[in-house]
C-alpha cells in the first residue's frame, strides 16, 4: 500500500512537472487580422481548433496549432473572433463565450488603427485591455496574457485619406506597438507579440515589398492581400510564426523548410525559410527566443502533413 501511494505521488509529481506545454489551453481573441480574411488561412485546418462562434474558422490559431503539433507540443487552441471589431465588442457581446472556462494563455488584440472612431488614439485599447484582463483573471488568476501589436496598413499609409498618410510604412507599426506596450504595462501582460515590427523587418531586409500600390518587386513577397489592408497568406504565416515563438519560446526556424503548413498553403521552401528567419530575428532582438538547431523533418508530402494529432 505504501509503495502504491508513493508511486501515485511520484506519477502526479512527474505529470505535474511537464510544464506549460502539457495540454495548455490557449484562447485567441481578435478580428479579421486573426481569422485570416482575404486568404486561404481563413478556413485552414478548422477541425484542429475550437471556434467558439461556430463559424468554421481556422485562421492564425490553426497555424499556431499546426506549428505546436510539429514541435511536439500539446496545446488546446480556441478562438473567438469578429470582423472589424476591437476588444470593446468582445466585452459587450462575447463574455458568456469567453468566460465559459478559465484559460491558461490568451492571445488578443484590438482594432488595427487602435480605435475605429479615433485612429491613432490608444485610450480605448488601454481601457478595454484592462477590462478584458479583469474578466480573464476572474476565471484564472494565473492566466498569461499576450497582446498582438499588428502591422502597418498600406491603405492607411499610401492613401491620402489614411490616418498615417504620407509617412514611412514603418511608422504605423511603431505607433501601434507603443500603444500595446502601454496596454501591456497596465495589465502586467506576459508579452507583446511584435507582429507589425516583423512585417517592417521583412520589408527592410528585402524579403517583402514596401508598397503594393506600385507593383511588387521581383523576388519580394506581398504581405498584404488584395485590399492592401489585411494580410496575404504570407503575411498571416509570418504573424503565426511570431506568435508561436513568443508564446512557446521556440525558435521559429526550428520548424524547418519542410514545415507542413507552408507546404499545404502553397508557400515555397525559400519563402518559409525567409519568413521563419524574419520571425526569429525580430524575437531574438528582444531576447524572447534563443537560437536553436533547425529541426528538418522529412520532405513535406500529403501523407505526412495530413496527420491531425
Amino acid at each position: 500500500m505504501k509503495f502504491r501511494s508513493a508511486l501515485a505521488a511520484s506519477l502526479i509529481l512527474a505529470f505535474g512537472s511537464t510544464g506549460a506545454a502539457a495540454g495548455t489551453s490557449v484562447l485567441f481573441v481578435g478580428n479579421s487580422f486573426l481569422f485570416g480574411f482575404g486568404s486561404a488561412v481563413r478556413f485552414y485546418r478548422a477541425d484542429t481548433v475550437t471556434d467558439l462562434n461556430d463559424e468554421g474558422i481556422g485562421g492564425v490559431p490553426a497555424l499556431f496549432k499546426s506549428f505546436t503539433q510539429q514541435a511536439g507540443l500539446d496545446y488546446d487552441v480556441s478562438l473567438e473572433t469578429r470582423s472589424g471589431s476591437g476588444l470593446d465588442f468582445h466585452l459587450a457581446n462575447k463574455l458568456a463565450v469567453i468566460g465559459r472556462r478559465g484559460w491558461d494563455k490568451v492571445v488578443m488584440h484590438g482594432y488595427s488603427t487602435l480605435d475605429a472612431d479615433r485612429p491613432r488614439d490608444p485610450a480605448k485599447l488601454i481601457v478595454t485591455t484592462r477590462q478584458m484582463a479583469d474578466v480573464l483573471r476572474a476565471k484564472n488568476p494565473n492566466v498569461e496574457l499576450y497582446l498582438v501589436a499588428t502591422w502597418s496598413r498600406a491603405d492607411e499609409t499610401y492613401s491620402a485619406k489614411g490616418a498615417w498618410a504620407g509617412q514611412p510604412i514603418d511608422v504605423m507599426a511603431r505607433d501601434v506597438r507603443a500603444a500595446y506596450d502601454k496596454a501591456a504595462a497596465g495589465v502586467a501582460a506576459k508579452a507583446v507579440n511584435p507582429v507589425g515590427e516583423a512585417w517592417t523587418r521583412a520589408i527592410q531586409t528585402g524579403v517583402a515589398d514596401a508598397n503594393p500600390y506600385d507593383g511588387i518587386e521581383a523576388g519580394k513577397l506581398d504581405l498584404w492581400t488584395y485590399d492592401h489592408y489585411h494580410a496575404s497568406t504570407h503575411g498571416y504565416y509570418l504573424e503565426a510564426l511570431v506568435i508561436f515563438g513568443s508564446v512557446t519560446g521556440r525558435d521559429p526556424r526550428s520548424l524547418g523548410v519542410n514545415e507542413c503548413s507552408a507546404y499545404e498553403l502553397g508557400l515555397s521552401r525559400a519563402d518559409a525559410k525567409a519568413l521563419q528567419q524574419v520571425a526569429f530575428d525580430q524575437l531574438a532582438s528582444a531576447g524572447v527566443v534563443v537560437a536553436a538547431p533547425a529541426v528538418l523533418p522529412k520532405a513535406a508530402n500529403p501523407e505526412r502533413c495530413s496527420v491531425r494529432r
